[in-house]
């Protein structure tokens, strides 16, 4: 198993995780062509959660895979997902709660650090 697969494998368990202590049912598409990991269900309205793994300080938000001719950069189009999750390795969870389009990485803020102030009452 690729690294970089098995550390985007433990972001999703731990939001899973996350997203359901607060709340919300969660879902996870059939297939890995769509481009969001996980919805979220708040009984009103389903969200499409992007999940990215990171030890940087600035999220890349591209996905730069290769192949025999070259490398491909795959931007993110807009209405491809409702929020961006963020997992660091530190435990540190962030959750930006907007679809982030034209941009190449962001730098998750204090604000967006998950806790509390996103809880869902099931």
């Amino acid at each position: 198993m690729k690294n970089t697969q098995h550390k985007a494998e433990i972001a999703v368990a731990q939001a899973i995780a996350t997203f359901t202590k607060l709340g919300y049912g969660v879902a996870l598409p059939l297939t890995e062509s769509a481009a969001y990991d996980i919805l979220l269900d708040d009984g009103l309205k389903i969200y499409r959660l992007q999940v990215r793994y990171s030890k940087e300080r600035d999220v890349e938000l591209r996905k730069i895979r290769s192949n025999a001719s070259g490398y491909i950069v795959k931007k993110v189009k807009a209405q491809s997902y409702d929020w961006l999750y963020i997992f660091r390795p530190t435990g540190e969870e962030y959750l930006i709660k907007k679809c982030l389009i034209n941009r190449r990485a962001i730098r998750p803020l204090e604000k967006h650090r998950i806790n509390s102030t996103v809880k869902h009452e099931a």
